[in-house]
């Protein structure tokens, strides 16, 4: 009797959120889980709460009732954390679980794992997929500030709700003769800040990539007031640095690669320690400094996590999808160890050596910085 044919095996794939929520998670997992159900015949399991869930067995079956309903849902159903896992706190104890992971992987019988997050997941998962897994990620953050991507998800909702904030504060600014300093999300890339700056109309915008000097900021203001304009909004990274804590901190960091010994590399990180924390309140001590410079009364807005909550954007939604169906795609085909980039309309697999570790920061010379300078707002140098 001629035997039958050998059934293949129904591929499974895990997916976890790691970092912090952004706008688009929801439609990422979605886009890849809808994929690899329905277009593919695969098998899908949600891992909760990021890289933790991996090693704590904490798990969802993502199904097609799971998945309805959710493109349009903030946050993630899946729950994320900042645990990495090299370095997880268990019973109090920081601990290595990159094998349990992997005992894990096996232990569920998974073909591959895919990893929704930003900068520290990309280099999270080139970790695990260096121990052996076959790992897949996604660009996610606000800060737009993954390496190798044309875009990351969660960047175009945070962009329209600070933009919505900056065109609330100009009445508030105009009526009361202020100055109004909005502080935005962006430790060490000023692409929100940037952008939501140009669209909101901000007379001043304050970015981490180029130092500020808070002399030249109050006279941009005092030329507005000299032309009958008695207000000014200042739409600030939460990282811009004034010229002299950016020497000092660029002063420290070059010390840190030349330290040779302990001693030396602990000085140094002394030092970065200190200029960061005297960055501490740095957008409440920028608003009091221009108040006493320029004479206006100075109010400070801060952001904060209301641009990182909430339904997400169109662009966002139809971004997360398209990189997420393209996730299922590059499973299918046995492509591994890659984050899945936007390209223009397109997408690019690009290997996670590529992007772990980079950061994509705003170059200096970059259009929107000249389109910032073309229409006459100052960005404090």
């Amino acid at each position: 009797m001629a035997k039958s044919p050998k059934t293949p095996k129904t591929k499974r794939i895990g997916i976890l959120t790691a970092g912090g929520d952004s706008p688009g998670l929801n439609a990422a997992i979605r886009g890849v889980g809808k994929t690899c159900l329905n277009y593919y015949g695969m098998e899908i399991i949600g891992f909760r709460d990021g890289f933790r869930g991996l090693v704590e067995n904490h798990r969802l079956p993502l199904d097609r009732s799971t998945l309805a309903g959710i493109l349009t849902v903030g946050g993630t159903i899946l729950g994320t954390s900042r645990d990495k896992p090299h370095r997880m706190v268990i019973d109090g104890q920081t601990q290595d679980m990159t094998a349990t992971i992997v005992k894990n992987y096996d232990k569920w019988g998974l073909d591959a794992i895919v990893c929704l997050g930003g900068g520290g997941t990309q280099k999270n998962a080139l970790r695990l997929h260096q121990a052996g897994l076959n790992v897949i990620t996604l660009p996610k953050t606000i800060d737009n500030d993954v390496a190798m991507t044309d875009a990351t998800f969660g960047f175009a909702t945070a962009m329209d709700i600070a933009t919505e904030t900056i065109d609330r504060l100009h009445s508030t600014a105009h009526s009361h003769h202020r100055i109004i300093v909005a502080e935005i999300m962006g430790h060490r890339a000023g692409w929100l800040t940037l952008g939501s700056g140009i669209a909101g109309g901000a007379d001043v915008i304050l970015i981490p990539e180029i130092a500020y000097d808070v002399e030249k900021i109050a006279d941009a203001i005092k030329l507005r007031s000299k032309h009958g304009t008695n207000f000014s909004i200042v739409a600030v990274a939460e990282g811009a640095m004034s010229r002299e804590d950016s020497r000092a901190l660029l002063a420290a960091e070059k010390k840190l690669e030349r330290a040779k010994n302990l001693p030396e590399k602990k000085a140094a990180k002394n030092e970065i320690a200190n200029v960061e924390l005297r960055h501490q309140g740095n957008t409440m001590r920028l608003a009091h400094q221009l108040e006493e410079l320029t004479q206006l009364e100075s109010r400070v807005t801060i952001l904060g996590y209301v641009q990182r909550g909430g339904t997400p954007s169109a662009a966002d939604r139809l971004l997360a999808t398209r990189l997420g169906s393209a996730c299922g795609d590059l499973i299918h085909e046995g492509v591994f160890g890659v984050m899945v980039a936007a390209r223009g309309d397109g997408t690019e697999p690009v290997p996670l050596e590529k992007v772990a570790g980079k950061r994509k920061a705003v170059p200096v010379d970059h259009a929107w910085v000249e389109t910032a300078r073309r229409v006459g707002t100052s960005l404090g140098d």
